[in-house]
């Protein structure tokens, strides 16, 4: 009999509401139940594409023996962390506070209070590695609530009191400046794998945030170290196992150094924020490799994750089904020299495995191997090549697909909206700005109410229950203000200035600092309050950098005021940890540069007019904004007072409170930006 699960409309909470534990959402009424039973609360928090996740799931949640164990001396609580990221930083602060790491599954034992006391991730069924058994923790923690409830207590008491004694230190005066942000890439040089691209080691994430900053900061200043350890990763990445060969796209991680090895999982988080990356940087260099897995990019994104109702869904699972009937990690990707054999017959077969690293000793599981395109696999003739990989990509389709988290979360359709808008506008594709438009109307009538407040998320249309954090707020005008400069209306600027106005009214601390939940939301046993990028910009950045050029197209200085006041913590974070706060450096990078604000007048259908318009798209000045249209136009603040040059197409460059003279030569223009 299905749990109360069952009325969710998480993907998540969904793939558990037939377990045998007996599943509360979070709620008030779940932590009533547990006051009036007298017994602690069970909080497991994971998300639908977690491997790890599943694993736990079927080991433990789905075994009647330990789920009537759970449900006897528990009050179960199941949380999606996609839905309610509020929930899952605090928690997750207080874990990785206790246990020096973190991660999901993540397992949490609380008081009835809702204040935490026991800690940890995953646990099997029964020891292993050194781990307790599931059953284990659990006949401990009941034995210390019934036997030791003082000392449980006390645990509780002060890791409530240290979580809500951390203060925020967010780097008071000033805004970072040159030094900080030198002292950023110095930081970024050190951790930097010139063998393999990236930074650090293994497990090994996309940096598109530091990315970002790189780029910027290379167009700024002209730092050729910058560009190059940018395009070095992006290629290493792209040649990689985390870059899907046949279908475009990128798995979540590497788990090795080299990129050849994925965690498979696809989210809709990372792809926006690479398709991006590679459109920036084929921006600054040309690179026909940049070009292409923009595009494919792109491509994947629509055609994997786009939901009929014109949104983006989640992810895709990591696991799928191999044939046999087990799920298994990457069967959907992975070949073997057979199974290559098999499509293409021994001839094509041979070439595929050379072109596409496959051997007979694999690089993944079980002889099979992770496509990707090493470097000292020679030039194959792309002629041969790409029917190859169309017959293999239709052989694949063949196979059962991983499962699809189809909920929309506002912020990441907010990044997608703002990747698809730009790649399609710089790369002549209409239809990617149609998408873009389309998922973006969706946040509109689904997602916003009349006072602009959002919803997190969405499902085949309906909205959930979940208010709107501040990376909603700002991933969602970021993306309507990308959409706004490419498509030129002035609806989209309209929209982003509705919903910064809620971050400044309902987001905001002293001097300048930012929570990631409203004044009014639900409260907690902490405000969540975090600027670091984890695996996308934080709302706190992302709320800088829209603040900032919601600012450059209105002239707004309220706006300006409090993306200013907001990266402060850049300027302590900056130098010390660049790789935790990239899209803040690639923010800092904007204001220092002005940013500039580029105005175009003119009649569409005139060419000049065009040619001065693209010359302001390919823009590589650090967070430039555009607007264009007919003079004094009423739909962009930058048009007012724009008239034309000698009844002429007209271009006008701002930066730093100074206009130059208008230009009319796109050439000149190019100069200028």
């Amino acid at each position: 009999m299905p749990n109360r699960l069952a009325h969710e409309t998480s993907p998540y909470l969904l793939q558990h509401a037939d377990n045998p534990v007996d599943w509360w959402p979070w709620s008030a009424e779940a932590f009533e139940e547990a006051r009036r039973r007298n017994v602690p609360v069970l909080l497991s928090v994971g998300y639908s594409s977690c491997h790890w996740c599943h694993v736990m799931a079927h080991e433990s949640f789905e075994d009647d023996a330990i789920a009537a164990l759970v449900n006897e001396h528990f009050v179960a609580v199941k949380v999606d962390r996609e839905e309610r990221p509020d929930i899952d930083a605090v928690y997750m602060e207080a874990v990785q506070a206790a246990t020096g790491q973190g991660g999901w599954p993540m397992t949490v034992f609380l008081t009835p209070d809702a204040a935490p006391f026991y800690f940890g991730t995953y646990f099997p069924p029964e020891p292993r590695h050194g781990m307790p058994s599931f059953p284990e923790v659990l006949v401990g923690v009941k034995d210390a609530w019934a036997d030791r409830r003082d000392e449980v207590g006390e645990v509780a008491d002060r890791i409530v009191k240290d979580l809500a004694g951390r203060s925020l230190a967010y780097g008071g005066d000033g805004v970072p400046g040159e030094e900080e942000l030198a002292q950023a890439l110095l930081g970024l040089t050190r951790e930097y794998d010139a063998t393999h691209g990236g930074f650090g080691g293994a497990p090994k994430f996309p940096p598109s945030m530091a990315l970002e900053f790189l780029l910027r900061h290379h167009a700024r200043t002209g730092a050729e170290g910058a560009l190059q350890m940018a395009a070095d990763t992006c290629e290493a990445m792209a040649r990689g196992g985390i870059y899907d060969q046949l279908g475009g796209g990128f798995a979540r991680y590497a788990v090795d150094r080299a990129w050849v090895v994925p965690h498979f999982e696809k989210m809709l988080y990372d792809n926006a924020l690479l398709c991006r990356v590679y459109a920036h940087l084929w921006k600054a260099t040309g690179s026909d490799l940049a070009r292409r897995v923009a595009l494919e990019t792109a491509d994947f994104l629509v055609r994997e994750l786009r939901t009929p109702e014109g949104g983006f869904a989640s992810a895709l699972d990591a696991d799928s089904d191999d044939g046999t009937g087990k799920h298994v990690e990457g069967a959907y990707y992975a070949w073997t020299p057979a199974q290559l054999a098999e499509v293409l017959g021994a001839e094509d077969a041979a070439l595929a495995a050379a072109h596409y690293g496959v051997t007979e000793a694999g690089t993944f599981e079980h002889g099979s191997s992770v496509l990707q395109l090493p470097r000292d696999a020679g030039v194959a003739d792309a002629g041969r090549i790409a029917p190859i990989a169309a017959r293999l990509l239709a052989a694949r389709e063949e196979r059962e697909r991983p499962g699809r988290d189809d909920k929309v979360v506002a912020a990441w359709n907010g990044l997608a909206i703002a990747a698809l808008a730009e790649t399609g506008a710089l790369f002549d594709r209409p239809d990617l700005v149609e998408r873009a438009t389309e998922a973006a109307d969706l946040l509109v009538r689904v997602h916003m109410d009349e006072t602009a407040r959002l919803t997190r998320t969405s499902k085949d249309g309906r909205a959930g229950t979940n208010a709107g954090v501040l990376e909603d707020y700002a991933d969602v005008a970021e993306g309507f203000l990308a959409l706004a400069a490419v498509t030129g209306e002035g609806t989209w600027l309209e929209f982003a200035g509705f919903l910064l106005d809620l971050v400044l009214d309902r987001f905001t601390a002293e001097g300048g600092a930012l929570y990631d939940t409203a004044h009014d939301a639900e409260t907690l046993i902490r405000r969540p309050q975090d600027p670091t990028d984890n695996a996308t910009p934080s709302g706190w950045t992302a709320a800088a950098g829209a603040l900032l050029s919601y600012a450059a197209q209105t002239g707004s200085e309220a706006h300006r005021a409090a993306a200013e006041g907001a990266l402060g913590v850049v300027k302590a974070l900056g130098p010390r940890a660049p790789r935790f706060i990239g899209w803040g450096l690639a923010v800092s990078e904007a204001l220092l540069d002005g940013p500039r604000e580029i105005a175009v007048v003119g009649a569409p259908g005139d060419e000049t007019f065009q040619e001065l318009r693209r010359t302001a798209l390919l823009a590589t000045a650090p967070g430039a904004v555009l607007a264009f249209g007919a003079p004094d136009s009423e739909e962009f603040p930058l048009l007012r007072d724009r008239p034309l040059v000698a009844g002429g197409s007209a271009a006008y460059v701002c930066r730093h409170f100074t206009c130059d003279a208008p230009v009319t030569d796109p050439d000149a223009l190019r100069r200028k930006l």
